[in-house]
């Protein structure tokens, strides 16, 4: 789900990003008071939570893998706007330091995962859930169905955005950038994510949002603006978080084989025999410092037990600069003091 640079135009990557720009404005202002107060530490877990789901993976048919994202769940608990940030602070902090998802395409993924994802999903939930108790099940079972419905309209925008790619460049017969076309991008990104993908990202925001209504109440109590974290809730939400670094990050390195659209210049070079000039120009030129998730000085035959702490380690770097960064955000949006004369 994270398109690498290489695959996508540069004029495609622009216009994703001018077409992200207003939302992280909007987000931001919207957020910029409850930024402001004691309400960061929820975003921060919301992000760091975001981040770890991402890093689980679970194989897929035609052996390639996928993930879950997590973005409806923080729209759900801590409204859509929230999860704009959450989500893109995740991605960006994915993209920069472990190379997951490309620089040039972080506008495109933010806009995919963190934009329409968790609006759309958000949207299903509401329309759903209606005025429904805040304890009732039908509340749980329209996360669900708004996780599962999420996921799948970010698959087909990926799918679409790979898709278009051969169609607007490419040079004497070959693909510059993506090489497959809209009747192989998009029902190798939808199938999968209508049956195994979207069914782990239903039970991810369903489980999710039951886990935060036994932990944290109070936080439901509201999605206009982002709560007030009690130290309580900090502590069970950190539990929890705790519990998903340990029990499922170690995971993602069971699923073997390599997300659709995400392969290396020479897997898909095996796969269509040449490497589009795009790619080839691209792939590469952002070394990311822990590429991977995995560690520089980790040997090349690692035990399952190395990489397995190796990966978890990698959760913990990504959670902590996560956090950094949400706290960052919130000394340049906080709300500036009136001076006076």
């Amino acid at each position: 789900m994270h398109i690498p640079d290489g695959y996508i135009s540069p004029a495609t990557a622009l216009a994703y990003y001018g077409a992200t720009l207003p939302f992280w404005y909007v987000s931001t202002q919207r957020l910029r008071s409850q930024l402001a107060g004691r309400t960061v530490p929820a975003l921060a877990l919301f992000s760091a939570f975001l981040f770890v789901v991402m890093m689980f993976n679970v194989p897929v048919p035609g052996g390639t893998t996928a993930h879950v994202v997590g973005s409806v769940l923080a729209a759900i608990v801590l409204g859509p706007w929230a999860a704009v940030v959450a989500t893109s602070v995740a991605l960006i902090v994915q993209a920069l330091f472990f190379g997951d998802g490309g620089i040039l395409a972080i506008g495109a993924n933010c806009f995919i995962l963190a934009v329409a994802m968790p609006l759309v999903g958000y949207g299903v939930f509401r329309l759903i859930a209606g005025r429904s108790p805040l304890e009732s099940r039908r509340r749980l079972l329209a996360a669900g169905l708004a996780g599962y419905v999420g996921i799948n309209v970010a698959a087909l925008l990926v799918g679409l955005t790979l898709g278009i790619q051969p169609l607007l460049w490419s040079e004497n017969g070959r693909a510059l950038y993506s090489p497959y076309g809209l009747d192989v991008a998009v029902p190798a990104m939808l199938i999968p994510h209508l049956t195994i993908a979207g069914a782990a990202e239903a039970i991810v925001t369903l489980t999710g949002l039951a886990l935060v209504r036994r932990l944290s109440p109070e936080l439901l109590g509201t999605t206009t603006s982002l709560p007030v974290v009690a130290p309580s809730s900090r502590r069970g939400l950190l539990i929890l978080l705790a519990a998903i670094i340990v029990l499922l990050t170690p995971l993602g390195l069971v699923a073997s084989g390599t997300a659709w659209g995400e392969w290396s210049a020479q897997e898909l070079e095996q796969r269509v025999g040449y490497v589009p000039s795009g790619l080839a120009r691209w792939e590469g030129w952002w070394q990311a410092p822990l590429s991977g998730y995995a560690l520089s000085w980790l040997p090349a035959d690692a035990s399952a037990v190395q990489q397995a702490l190796a990966y978890i380690l990698s959760a913990i770097v990504g959670i902590g600069l996560v956090s950094a960064v949400i706290f960052a955000l919130r000394l340049l949006v906080r709300p500036r003091t009136p001076t006076h004369s």
